[in-house]
């Protein structure tokens, strides 16, 4: 796999799920890794506005061809934004995992989560 599959700037989860960290908020998504494992995504199951996720636990689902997966949080929050796009073309998760296939943004409520993550070479090394 090519190293330009995991953006240096994000950070990892072991259950292949991704986060960009900007202040006090997070978009979350999932792996390049992740979503060729899944192959043609054809649904996500986002949580709702306002809810509260918790890191390493299931805040939604998405559906492939192949079979249904829970999205597992990198880290704890509050939703508040969704991405919107991914209802009418689910399929932008295979296309742009890390641009316009991003899942959720959240509040963050615990900082020091972010130090659990992954690099994107540690990440990287895990999936060998």
């Amino acid at each position: 796999m090519a190293a330009g599959n995991y953006p240096p700037e994000l950070r990892y989860h072991a259950e292949h799920g991704w986060a960009l960290i900007g202040g006090d908020q997070a978009t979350l998504g999932i792996s390049w890794f992740a979503q060729d494992a899944l192959g043609e995504v054809v649904f996500v199951e986002p949580p709702e506005l306002g809810a509260a996720i918790i890191a390493g636990e299931s805040y939604g689902e998405v559906e492939s061809l192949k079979a249904i997966s829970d999205l597992i949080a990198p880290l704890s929050g509050t939703v508040i934004e969704l991405n919107g796009a991914l209802a009418a073309d689910a399929e932008l998760i295979n296309a742009a995992p890390y641009g316009a296939g991003w899942l959720i943004k959240i509040q963050l409520s615990d900082h020091g989560e972010a130090d659990l993550l992954m690099s994107a070479e540690a990440y990287e090394a895990t999936l060998s």
